[in-house]
């Protein structure tokens, strides 16, 4: 602010529209000086007027987040004019559908593996790794038993 009261460099919104910004402007704190297309875009999408009427109808602890709102509406619009907000949404459920059905044949591949390990370790005959397992206890028994027959 300067000794007069207002900023040193006008907002965006008072740059556009040429006039003074004053200390009681209501779009300084949301459009800084340096970022004008920011302004521009939710000039182009909402209209300076309907901007201030929405300032005005809300509590001031609304204001940044409609503000926030507005200026990331505006700029979506920017980047896609066709559909604006709508087709990034439907694009993000797209994308959540299809993650989901990626989880869903990622957890049935999962269950048929779990199933196939179950059915293997219920056969009767038992694995090397169990047969492996198995030779060196026998081993032991014999040794303290002072049975000196060959382990099998």
């Amino acid at each position: 602010m300067t000794l007069k009261g207002g900023t040193s460099q006008a907002c965006a919104a008072c740059k556009y529209q040429r006039r003074k910004c004053s200390s009681e402007c209501l779009l300084a704190p949301y459009f800084p000086p340096d970022q004008p297309e920011m302004f521009q875009n939710a000039h182009r999408l909402f209209g300076v007027s309907n901007i201030l009427k929405i300032l005005k109808q809300l509590d001031p602890s609304q204001k940044p987040v409609a503000m926030q709102s507005i200026i990331c509406q505006a700029n979506i619009r920017s980047r896609f004019p066709v559909h604006g907000c709508w087709g990034v949404i439907c694009q993000l459920y797209y994308q959540m559908r299809q993650t989901e059905e990626e989880l869903h044949a990622v957890r049935t591949q999962l269950a048929l593996y779990k199933q196939q390990e179950i059915s293997s370790m219920s056969t009767d005959s038992p694995s090397q790794l169990q047969l492996g397992m198995a030779l060196p206890n026998i081993a032991a028994l014999s040794l303290f038993h002072n049975d000196f027959s060959p382990a099998l």
